[in-house]
């Protein structure tokens, strides 16, 4: 390895601020203990489960699907 690196020359990655955005959002006791038991199954952490799954609806277009009783 080099002692010293030029970064003079060097720019910012154009795609870093469209990869992920933070937002704060409530989400029920009830549904984080899910995500993390299924964190805990698969070895991913639970809130990239919950983007991975938000993602899958946003990409196949699912549409929510409620009745109220």
């Amino acid at each position: 390895m080099r002692e010293e690196y030029d970064f003079s020359q060097s720019r910012k990655n154009p795609y870093v601020k469209g990869l992920k955005k933070q937002v704060t959002i409530n989400l029920d006791s009830d549904t984080i203990d899910y995500f993390k038991e299924q964190s805990v199954d698969v070895g991913i952490p639970y809130q990239t489960l919950i983007n991975l799954y938000l993602s899958d609806c946003a990409i196949h277009k699912k549409r929510l699907q409620m009745t109220w009783k």
